[in-house]
Parts: C-alpha cells; sequence; structure tokens
C-alpha cells in the first residue's frame, strides 16, 4: 500500500500562551518551539507511522530549515525523493496554542508556493492525498496523474478549479470547510470533523457514519487534523467498513491532542489500536 502525499512542508514556529490573543492585543508566551510540519508533512508521517508506504511530493528551500524538515521525514521513514529543494525559504507556520489546546494559525507559503506541476509524479501510488497548501494547478496535476484513490483534505479552505472535487474519491474538511467551500457538500465521500463533537462520514449526502472521540486531555490540536485524514485514507485503503474507518480516524486525532507539536503528536498504529473503545 503506497500513499504520495502533495502538500505543503513547514517549519512551525509554535508560542504558547495562556489564552490566545484579542486583535491588537500582546501577550506573553509561556514557551516556544521550533517544530518540523506543514499539513501535507504531516499527513505524511502519519500515514508512515500508521504502516503504510508513504512518499512526499513537496518543496523546501535551500536555507538551514529544509534539512532539517528533509530529515525529519526520512526519520519517520517517508520517501523523499520527491521532494524538491527550491531557491527560496522553507514554508513556514505561527502558531499560538493556548492551555486549552486551541489554536491560531498564520502560514507563510515560501517554496510550497514554487511547487510546479511538472514536480508532480504519481502513477502507481494506491491513493494520492492532497492539502490546500500549494497551488491549484499543482493539485489539478496530481488528481490528473493519480490512478489510484484520490483523497482531497481542503484545508486551508478556498474554492477549488472545476473538476477537482469531482475527481475526488475522499473529501476531508472541518465544519467550517464544508460550509464555505463550494461543491465540498455534492462529493461522492465527505468526511466532516467536528472537535470534540467527532466526525460524520457522509455518501452522496447522507451519513453513512457517525463516531464520537475518546475521553482524552486536551494539550495541542495542532495536529490532530492532519492525523485523521491520514488514517482514514490508510483505513479505506485496507478496506476497513465505514463504522470502523471513520472510528480509526477519530481515534488517531484523538491520539494527537494529547502530545504538544504537529509532527511529534502524530500517533503509531500501537497507540491508536490500544485507544479505541470495543463496539
Amino acid at each position: 500500500m503506497r500513499i504520495d502525499v502533495v502538500g505543503s512542508i513547514n517549519i512551525d514556529l509554535v508560542a504558547r500562551v495562556e489564552r490566545l490573543p484579542e486583535p491588537g492585543e500582546t501577550l506573553p508566551s509561556t514557551a516556544f518551539n521550533l517544530v518540523p510540519g506543514g499539513k501535507g508533512a504531516n499527513q505524511a508521517v502519519a500515514a508512515s507511522r500508521l504502516g503504510a508506504a508513504v512518499r512526499m511530493v513537496g518543496a523546501v528551500g535551500t536555507d538551514s530549515h529544509g534539512d532539517g524538515l528533509i530529515a525529519s521525514l526520512d526519520a519517520a521513514g517517508v520517501d523523499t525523493s520527491a521532494v524538491r529543494r527550491l531557491g527560496t525559504a522553507s514554508g513556514q507556520a505561527l502558531i499560538f496554542v493556548d492551555d486549552a489546546g486551541d489554536t491560531m494559525i498564520v502560514t507563510v507559503g515560501g517554496a510550497n508556493h514554487l511547487l510546479a506541476p511538472s514536480d508532480v509524479s504519481v502513477a502507481g501510488a494506491d491513493a494520492v492525498l492532497c492539502v490546500l497548501e500549494v497551488r491549484d494547478e499543482v493539485i489539478e496535476a496530481a488528481a490528473a496523474a493519480c490512478d489510484g484513490l484520490f483523497a482531497i483534505n481542503v484545508a486551508p479552505p478556498r474554492a477549488l478549479p472545476s473538476g477537482i472535487l469531482e475527481r475526488a474519491d475522499l473529501v476531508v474538511a472541518n465544519r467550517h470547510e464544508y460550509a464555505g467551500v463550494p461543491g465540498v457538500a455534492g462529493a461522492r465521500l465527505v468526511a466532516v470533523t467536528m472537535g470534540a463533537e467527532g466526525a460524520r462520514l457522509l455518501r452522496d449526502g447522507a451519513e453513512v457514519a457517525y463516531c464520537r472521540p475518546p475521553a482524552v486531555p486536551v494539550i495541542d490540536g495542532t495536529g490532530a487534523g492532519d492525523a485523521f485524514c491520514a488514517a482514514l485514507v490508510v483505513a479505506i485503503l485496507e478496506g476497513m467498513t465505514d463504522a470502523d474507518a471513520l472510528r480509526f480516524a477519530v481515534t488517531a486525532g484523538a491520539v494527537a491532542v494529547r502530545r504538544h507539536g504537529a509532527q511529534p503528536s502524530l500517533p503509531r498504529r500501537s497507540e491508536v489500536e490500544a485507544l479505541i473503545s470495543p463496539v
């Protein structure tokens, strides 16, 4: 089972705060860390930790962050042979995390926005998973070249060119993205995440599964959505039922919120299986 992830690779600048700031407000940080991230890289790492063979299609800069970001993917067992080194800064994300685990995130595209359609090679993958932190043309190229399952996480949300959502076998969206991205509600299979309320799986607009997450302490929600996306694609490729696939994905997200940071929090297969409650 091979999953190609087409998407972003970022260095996350993470500041812990007691509460998220109001507009115009300055708050002191209680901690600060540089952490490997990017929605694409996070989902690649998560899928690898959950047992898939994963290949990352993306770009980093020629700066020192690029070295560390590739090393982090390599350490997680992700194939980085399709990661480009481009002559600019690596992508960055500025992240605030409060004591309740809620986040505010601003991304700076950097090398992610220089990734070109000609850089996309996904033939032979059992699944291609895309995120929206790369240009539309790159996503269109991935959709056109995919000869397996095509999944797209519509985050951060924006309107997409005609044909992308129609091609998608799976769309993952949080409740705001589901309501705000044109065409998502009409996709063939849609997973809608709702934070502490769990997630719904809709096929042709009809709900086929719903799952609430297990009760866990919430430390940092940064990587939960990425863990969910990767786990759901892995579960579908493994042939799980709708209910079991959604439970696997929701539980993966629950594991992720228990730890700090995006990639450091991403679950391993054994952790997800240990937390899944009996039906």
